[in-house]
């Protein structure tokens, strides 16, 4: 993680959420979250750029579905797609964003990077004060 500007950025990190093949482009695919891609991977480069911490929040679950929601069980039964299952091709970040040695991978099996996750420690562990958070969520806001 390096920096040119003696660590201005130390104490901020960008929340990179759910850009996942199965989310962008799969079966659970989210409108317009392919549109984003492209500011996605330049938010990604501009935080390496200033030495921000990049913490990538991505869905894993297990191949059987024993750690879904129970309102999503039924995705995971015999013959379905199994969305974001650990190891699959779904649940492999989108062509272009690439995780690197530094960065901190968060995985949940829920739809939340805040609740029962090991968000909260890794940010006090890095004295985290700021985040930025870009990914997947962007389309899900409307107001």
């Amino acid at each position: 993680m390096a920096s040119e500007d003696g660590g201005k950025w130390k104490n901020v990190a960008l929340l990179v959420i759910d850009m996942q093949k199965d989310f962008i482009s799969g079966p659970m695919q989210v409108k317009g979250g392919q549109a984003i891609v492209p500011n996605v991977i330049k938010a990604v480069e501009v935080a390496r750029n200033c030495g921000i911490h990049i913490v990538w929040v991505v869905r894993e679950n297990d191949p059987l579905g024993r750690d879904v929601e129970l309102f999503r069980r039924h995705i995971y039964c015999a013959g379905k797609t199994k969305v974001a299952s650990k190891g699959s091709l779904g649940a492999e970040l989108v062509d272009g964003l690439v995780m690197e040695e530094h960065d901190y991978k968060l995985v949940k099996t829920r739809s939340s990077a805040f609740l029962n996750t090991h968000l909260h420690s890794y940010l006090q562990t890095n004295s985290i004060t700021d985040l930025v958070i870009t990914g997947k969520w962007n389309s899900l806001i409307s107001f």
